[in-house]
C-alpha cells in the first residue's frame, strides 16, 4: 500500500530530511586523505543523536553502523571501518538515514577525495544530474516508471550503466515503504504519482557494466567488473507544484568540488 502524507506529516518529514542534509554537509567537510570511514560514521552518529534523532540504518536487519560508506567500486552498503582509510583519488558514497519524531529521512552523495580521474569526475557529475532529471518528472499524474526512465536515459547517453538489483523506495514512518522505484524502464508505467507520496529516489550508476555482487559481509555491493560506482539520493514529496526535496541541503554539495 502506498501512503499519501498530510501537509503536517510532510513538515515533520522535512525536519528529518533537513537533519540528514545537515549531517551530509558536515561529513562532506570531513572527507579528506587519511580519514577513515569509521571516523565519518562516528561524526554522523553524534550529530544525529545530538538532534534527538535515531540513526535509521544502525541495527536495521543487523546493519552495524550509522552510515553506509562505499568507496570506488563499492556501489552501496559499505560498512564503515577503521581499516578503510581514504586515499587521494578515491570516490566515496555516503548514505545517511535518520528517524526524527516518528518519520524518516534518507539521502546520499558521492564525493571525490582530492583530485580524481576525469572518468570519476564525470561519473559523479552524470549521476548527480540523473537524480535531478528524475526529480524534474515528479508531479501528480505522472508514473513511477517516468522516474527510472529519466535516470536511465541520461546515464546511458553518457556511456555509463544503471544498477538493476537495487532500487529506490517509498519512505515515511518506515525506512522502506511502497512503491519500489527502479532507475530504469519505459515511461508511463506503474502506480500514478499523487500528492503526499514520499519517495527516496536514488540513482546507482556504474562506470562499466551494470552487474553487481554482494561481498561475504552480506552487505557491501560492488561492481562485478570492478569499475567505479556512484550513488546520489534525495527524499522527495509529490506536491501540486511538483517535487519538494525534503532532504535539500542549505548549501548543496556539487559533484567534483
Amino acid at each position: 500500500m502506498i501512503v499519501c502524507r498530510s501537509h503536517a506529516e510532510l513538515e515533520r518529514m522535512r525536519a528529518a530530511g533537513r537533519l540528514v542534509g545537515e549531517v551530509l554537509t558536515a561529513l562532506s567537510a570531513k572527507v579528506a586523505v587519511g580519514v577513515s570511514t569509521a571516523d565519518l560514521d562516528a561524526v554522523a552518529e553524534q550529530l544525529i543523536r545530538a538532534a534527538g534523532a535515531t540513526p535509521a540504518f544502525k541495527g536495521y536487519n543487523g546493519y552495524p553502523a550509522t552510515i553506509c560508506a562505499s568507496i570506488n567500486d563499492e556501489v552501496i552498503h559499505g560498512i564503515p571501518s577503521k581499516a578503510r582509510v581514504l586515499k587521494a583519488g578515491d570516490i566515496i558514497s555516503i548514505d545517511v538515514g535518520a528517524e526524527l519524531d516518528g518519520y524518516f529521512g534518507d539521502s546520499a552523495i558521492t564525493l571525490p577525495v582530492g583530485e580524481v580521474s576525469d572518468e570519476a569526475a564525470r561519473l559523479l557529475r552524470v549521476t548527480e544530474e540523473s537524480l535531478g532529471k528524475a526529480i524534474e518528472v515528479v508531479r501528480p499524474g505522472g508514473r513511477i516508471s517516468d522516474i527510472g526512465h529519466a535516470v536511465q536515459t541520461h546515464v546511458e547517453a553518457a556511456g555509463f550503466s544503471v544498477v538493476r538489483e537495487f532500487v529506490g523506495h517509498g519512505i515515511g514512518q518506515r525506512m522502506h515503504e511502497e512503491p519500489q522505484i527502479p532507475n530504469y524502464g519505459e515511461p508511463g508505467r506503474g502506480p500514478r504519482l499523487a500528492e503526499g507520496m514520499v519517495l527516496a529516489i536514488e540513482p546507482m550508476v556504474n562506470a562499466g557494466k551494470p552487474a553487481v555482487k554482494v561481498l561475504s559481509d552480506g552487505w557491501t555491493a560492488v561492481t562485478r567488473d570492478r569499475s567505479l560506482a556512484a550513488h546520489f539520493e534525495h527524499t522527495v514529496a509529490v506536491t501540486a507544484d511538483g517535487a519538494w526535496i525534503l532532504t535539500a541541503r542549505e548549501q548543496p554539495v556539487a559533484a567534483g568540488r
